[in-house]
């Protein structure tokens, strides 16, 4: 309920225009470590607060966030906040836990499943982890991702850390979360599948007419 009335009033003065982005991630979403409006989904925010229609973007991420906590925390906000656009960005605590890939795939679908019954589009996140895991399991790893991307047709981003993760002076000292440097970099990983989907969803109906 609450979240429903601060989506409202974020949204108040153009109810009739106004698109909605949900992003549903983990620790490289929420702006571990750094200032939150230094991060990514912050910057994204300010970017599409130029556009005409606007965009709302609301942030769902959590630090340390797994599928199975994304899973069951979706359709709540699903319902609350009617996105036309889901950002999924989850797996990564999985595969640094070492957890079972197939329950891993099995609550990413799932997810998608969940929003494709809420009408909204989906622009996965793929993310990668260090060899030390093994060539067989983060070969696996990656598989999962890229593998829902081709069955589903979906817009894809196979690393979100591409460009990132091994450049100096862009990561965190945990050399797993990246920094504030890495930001818009990590933005422009996003925004190359992500404005294509923008432009068209603003020429079909807004987002408002969901009721």
């Amino acid at each position: 309920m609450v979240l429903a009335l601060l989506w409202s009033v974020s949204s108040a003065g153009n109810s009739h225009d106004v698109h909605r982005i949900l992003v549903l991630g983990d620790s490289l979403s929420a702006a571990h470590g750094i200032a939150e409006d230094a991060g990514w989904v912050s910057l994204l925010e300010r970017r599409l607060s130029e556009r005409d229609p606007p965009w709302d973007v609301r942030n769902a991420a959590a630090g340390g966030e797994t599928t199975a906590g994304g899973r069951s925390r979706l359709p709540e906000l699903l319902d609350d906040t009617r996105p036309d656009l889901l950002i999924l960005q989850l797996g990564g605590n999985d595969g640094l836990r070492g957890l079972s890939l197939r329950a891993m795939r099995e609550n990413l679908e799932a997810m998608l499943d969940a929003a494709d019954a809420s009408g909204a589009e989906v622009l996965l996140l793929g993310i990668e982890i260090p060899p030390n895991y093994g060539p067989l399991y983060t070969e696996r790893f990656r598989s999962v991702f890229s593998d829902l991307a081709a069955e589903r047709g979906l817009a894809f981003v196979p690393f979100l850390l591409e460009g990132v993760a091994l450049e100096p002076g862009m990561m965190l000292d945990d050399g797993i979360h990246p920094g504030a440097e890495a930001q818009p970099r990590i933005l422009e990983n996003v925004w190359s599948e992500l404005e294509p989907m923008l432009e068209r969803l603003e020429e079909e109906e807004p987002a408002a007419v969901k009721g």
